[in-house]
């Protein structure tokens, strides 16, 4: 009672074992591929986290660059407001303080 190609002698053994060789070939190179694919999901997750806390931390910086230069064009302003009244002489003052104070910070880093 031997069905044909799966005899002892017969070639139907070659064939059988060598697609037993290729599947077990394909199932290797499948759980490689699938391990590939677990790998880039993984970093294509770490990516988009990164991207959101980037773009979080730039939207931080543009209110922040937004509220500092309302600060300062309302500080030029009140410089301006000094300027144009008979206050000349304390805008002077102040001009040598700030260069006074620009020369000896200036000192200071320049001895370190």
């Amino acid at each position: 009672m031997r069905r044909a190609g799966l005899g002892e002698g017969g070639t139907g053994g070659y064939v059988a074992s060598g697609y037993s060789v290729y599947e077990e070939e394909n199932e290797h190179l499948q759980e490689g591929l699938r391990s590939k694919v677990t790998a880039l999901k993984s970093l294509s997750i770490d990516i988009g986290t990164e991207v959101k806390y980037q773009n979080k931390m730039l939207d931080d910086m543009d209110s922040d660059f937004d509220s500092t230069g309302g600060l300062l064009g309302a500080t030029i302003g009140r410089v301006k407001q000094l300027s144009r009244g008979s206050q000349t002489k304390l805008l002077c003052y102040m001009l040598l303080f700030c260069l006074f104070v620009f020369f000896v910070l200036y000192w200071f880093i320049k001895l370190r």
